[in-house]
């Protein structure tokens, strides 16, 4: 799955946004989540929703490397 397209990653970014409660235009690629308020359990929040979002897998043990969306969207073209 190669997920560069924008309509990928402007899916994410709003998946992003509603779970950890701010403006999708503050989401942009290298934005650390932590630094828009996001805590463990939203990161766990975000896992589930991409992995439902995009009907894959992603283990727990990638959680700590999910800290922007662009590394999100590393995962997802890992995939």
């Amino acid at each position: 799955m190669k997920a560069n397209s924008e309509t990928v990653i402007e899916e994410v970014r709003q998946l992003v946004a509603k779970i950890i409660e701010t403006n999708p235009a503050k989401v942009d690629l290298d934005a650390r989540f932590e630094d828009l308020g996001a805590d463990s359990m939203m990161m766990l929040e975000i896992l589930v929703a991409v992995e439902k979002k995009f009907k894959i897998e992603i283990p727990e043990s990638d959680l700590p490397k999910m800290t922007s969306l662009k590394e999100i969207i590393n995962i997802l073209n890992s995939r």
